[in-house]
This record gives structure tokens, sequence and C-alpha cells, in this order.
């Protein structure tokens, strides 16, 4: 999962460095991250990962990290199948 957000990063993230040369809780917004990216990443996720990203779960602290992300759509995706 984690290898598919990195993807999804380097392609729509519009980052500062690769996202290979990031850790996995490394600040995406200190590495360049603008919230239009965000944008693009969240659509980006949720077809990649057949899921769809509940309004609430919107905020700054998503797009936080590779870590968070990976965390969500974790999340996101128990939901949708225990659903």
């Amino acid at each position: 999962m984690k290898t598919t957000i990195r993807k999804i990063l380097g392609d729509v993230g519009r980052l500062d460095v690769p996202p290979a040369t990031l850790a996995d809780d490394d600040d995406l917004y200190a590495a360049g991250l603008s919230s239009l990216a965000t944008v693009h990443v969240m659509l980006a996720l949720e077809n990649a990962f057949d899921i769809e990203i509940p309004d609430q779960m919107l905020t700054r602290q998503l797009f936080r990290s590779i870590d968070s992300l990976a965390s969500a759509v974790s999340a996101i995706r128990e939901r949708q199948e225990a659903a």
C-alpha cells in the first residue's frame, strides 16, 4: 500500500523531493505538498484503492505523512468491507 501511495505522491503530489527519499513519517507539507496537490492526491487515492474518503477525514492531519495516508486508507477499507 505504501508503495502505491509513494507512486501517487510522485505522480500528482508535486513534492520538492522524490517520495522514495522520504521516511514513512516525514512531514509531506515540509516536503512541498500544497493544498491544491492534496486534492489530486485524494482523488488518486480514491481511484487506486476504490474508496471514498469521508468529508470528516479530510483534514491537514490526513495528508501529514505516508503513514497517516496508509492508516486512513486501511481504516476506510475496513469500514467498507464490514458494511
